[in-house]
């Protein structure tokens, strides 16, 4: 998959693509959906998706809690699986935000990229003050020369699939709810840090990851599924993480510390794709690091019990 970062400089054969526009925060289902219907739309174009980088969301308010479900390589990384050939990550800033409707579909969809066709979902807005509606793209995709397709909301029996619903499924500790919804485990994505090698003095070493800006899930002990993404240990394993603060250590900052079962070796600096299976408990304290080691031991035992069959 080829990214894309500017709209206003781009190589002839990087034209003519049929894309799906949005944040696709998640790359939930509904986002595949939409995907799907720019595959469709021009069989013969390159399948492209144009999102944006920061979010909307935290450029307008960046001192807002965080709310992502993913950071943007983890979407690139689900986006290729899904076959999208070019990934148009515009930066987002003033001059961008500042596009009126009209000025975005000529400078960017048009003259810019030059694309075939569009989709977007039923609630996409767009321009200056999110004042484009998508009746308005289909007004000047008949004018300027692409063609438009406007995606319905997907829905499930009991609510709409959206990031929104997948958020609050997460909060409440019901990942598999969430999975449901985005047709795949929710995974924190990131760079393994350096830590206090606590767990490794209590035999249980574990590769330390930033939650940093993402949406935090409930905190506690998760029965998870992790892709070592690069390095020598490159693959895929099965493991317990515990995401939050420790409380029994006096921790402030979230993080995600996670423990891969029958595993030996260095993973620092490489890159985890840990996916959320089953919420196994809150976090607590003890009495002593002996209660700890026994609790870890029992975390440990139902999530190998939890992953024999996920």
């Amino acid at each position: 998959m080829q990214i894309i970062r500017d709209f206003q400089f781009i190589e002839p054969e990087d034209r003519g693509a049929s894309v799906a526009i949005g944040n696709f925060d998640g790359v939930h289902l509904g986002h595949q959906s939409v995907i799907e219907l720019a595959r469709n739309a021009e069989p013969n174009a390159p399948l492209g998706v144009m999102t944006f980088e920061p979010h909307p969301r935290e450029y307008f308010a960046p001192d807002a809690p965080p709310f992502r479900l993913m950071r943007g390589n983890a979407r690139a990384h689900r986006l290729e699986k899904l076959g999208v050939q070019k990934l148009y990550e515009l930066p987002f800033n003033a001059a961008l935000a500042g596009l009126s409707p009209e000025a975005f579909a000529r400078n960017v969809i048009c003259d810019g990229l030059g694309l075939s066709h569009i989709v977007v979902g039923a609630d996409f807005c767009f321009g200056k003050g999110r004042s484009g509606t998508p009746q308005d793209l289909i007004n000047f995709g008949r004018e300027l020369g692409f063609g438009v397709t406007i995606a319905p909301l997907m829905e499930r029996s009991d609510n709409v699939v959206s990031s929104t619903a997948i958020r609050t499924a997460l909060s409440e500790g019901r990942p598999r709810d969430a999975a449901t919804m985005l047709g795949h485990w929710h995974r924190i994505e990131g760079e393994v840090v350096g830590g206090e090698q606590r767990g490794r003095e209590l035999g249980f070493p574990t590769a330390n990851m930033s939650k940093e800006g993402l949406h935090p899930p409930k905190f506690g002990v998760y029965a998870v599924l992790v892709d070592v993404l690069d390095g020598p240990h490159q693959g895929s394993y099965r493991g317990a993480a515990s995401v939050g603060t420790r409380p029994m250590f006096h921790g402030e900052v979230p993080n995600i510390e996670t423990f891969l079962f029958d595993f030996s070796g260095d993973l620092y600096g490489t890159t985890l794709s840990v996916g959320l299976v089953d919420y196994l408990r809150p976090e607590m304290t003890f009495a002593n690091l002996d209660g700890l080691i026994s609790q870890m031991d029992d975390d440990c035992a139902r999530a190998r019990k939890i992953l024999a069959n996920p």
